[in-house]
């Protein structure tokens, strides 16, 4: 696979795990006699990730060096900065049935195959120790805690040959690889380009500080998540129209490029952003934006714990450049989008709706203020909300 980009990915060496179609092949053939770990939302979202290169430099799921070392630390045992586990759990019962060294197969909840893992480590899955770590709480209550809490209780590590990512993927056209996506900055001639996280709609704040972003940036990536989420967020299908209405009304083509991230939300806070800025940078971006609450959930996290948590990284061992954003909201007084570094109108001279105004606003099929979402976006997420019903 060829390392295409302006930006080296992290660890130095873009990982490609998808096999030829005559190895694909004698693996389908070898797979039938193996003893088959159906892998859960999180881990098949994994799984895709370290095919493509996303989790680079990782060949496989972690084995117990790498799993303490970046719960303490925030690292991998070679030192390598990494902040979340990525890991392969399956209940007593099945590991009893794995020898190390033995090939097993992986499949998704159909049964289907999608990588051949051969085992090299077998170990205790140490539940609380990692909710305490990577989350930050151990309550059952937060939705990555319950993820993992109902995981199995040994992990298999080792390194896999995936025969195929993902069975029938949504938005193929969009799921871009890394590879792609450094080839297609390069076509552009792009040599900056910022990333976007999201798993929402995007909204005029969001507009803003993506616009603010691109201005010292030569590209944009809108890359949304469309993994693995908890009950009660926007579907995938619905916030892809809104993407596309958005980008084709209101940003300009030549320097903006949508793909999707088929990543799961762990919901971690600061660590996750960590995680999304060396996914991006694996994707080829320079630069990636951290705003408000990002990978938040509930009041688990501060409001900007996920950026202060850059502060604390070595700049070099990160690779790629946060930039920090404040809340943003429509100001009457200055009659364009603010922050508090910006403007010094009162509450009362500043648009914010909550959550729970906004969804009750599309639900009676009202569109929320011109200053808070673009209409074209409003009409998408009334409709969705009227066919849901």
């Amino acid at each position: 696979m060829s390392q295409v980009g302006s930006i080296p990915p992290h660890g130095g060496k873009l990982v490609n795990l998808v096999v030829d179609a005559v190895r694909a092949e004698s693996l389908r053939r070898s797979a039938e006699g193996l003893v088959r770990v159906s892998l859960g939302e999180r881990e098949q979202c994994d799984l895709e990730l370290l095919a493509v290169g996303a989790l680079s430099p990782l060949t496989g799921f972690m084995g117990a060096e790498d799993f303490h070392w970046v719960c303490e630390q925030m690292r991998l045992a070679n030192g390598l900065l990494w902040p979340v586990p990525i890991l392969c759990p399956v209940t007593r019962a099945l590991a009893e049935q794995i020898d190390s060294g033995q090939p097993v197969a992986l499949t998704d909840e159909r049964d289907r195959l999608l990588a051949v893992m051969t085992v090299r480590e077998k170990y205790a899955h140490d539940k609380l120790r990692e909710a305490e770590k990577i989350f930050r709480t151990a309550d059952p209550a937060h939705p990555g805690v319950a993820v993992t809490l109902a995981q199995g209780e040994v992990c298999l590590a080792g390194p896999v040959e995936v025969i195929t990512p993902r069975h029938d993927p949504q938005f193929p056209e969009y799921r871009l690889t890394p590879a792609q996506t450094r080839a297609a900055f390069v076509e552009r001639g792009w040599r900056t380009v910022v990333a976007f996280q999201t798993r929402n709609p995007i909204h005029r704040a969001h507009e803003y500080i993506t616009k603010c972003a691109l201005e010292i940036c030569d590209g944009l990536l809108i890359h949304p998540l469309v993994g693995q989420t908890q009950k009660g967020d926007i579907p995938a299908e619905v916030r892809m129209k809104c993407y596309q209405v958005l980008l084709a009304n209101y940003y300009n083509p030549n320097n903006t490029l949508l793909a999707v991230l088929p990543a799961a939300m762990r919901y971690a806070g600061p660590r996750e952003a960590v995680l999304h800025a060396i996914l991006r940078k694996n994707y080829g971006c320079t630069h990636f934006i951290v705003g408000r609450d990002h990978a938040g959930v509930g009041n688990y996290y501060g409001t900007y714990d996920a950026q202060r948590i850059f502060d604390e990284l070595d700049p070099a061992a990160l690779g790629i450049v946060p930039l920090k954003f404040e809340h943003t909201f429509w100001c009457r007084k200055a009659g364009a989008m603010a922050s508090d570094k910006t403007t010094n109108s009162t509450p009362q001279e500043r648009v914010f709706l909550s959550g729970t105004a906004v969804r009750q606003m599309l639900a009676s099929g009202q569109r929320p203020p011109v200053e808070f979402t673009r209409p074209e976006v409003a009409d998408i997420l009334i409709e969705a909300m009227r066919t849901a019903e």
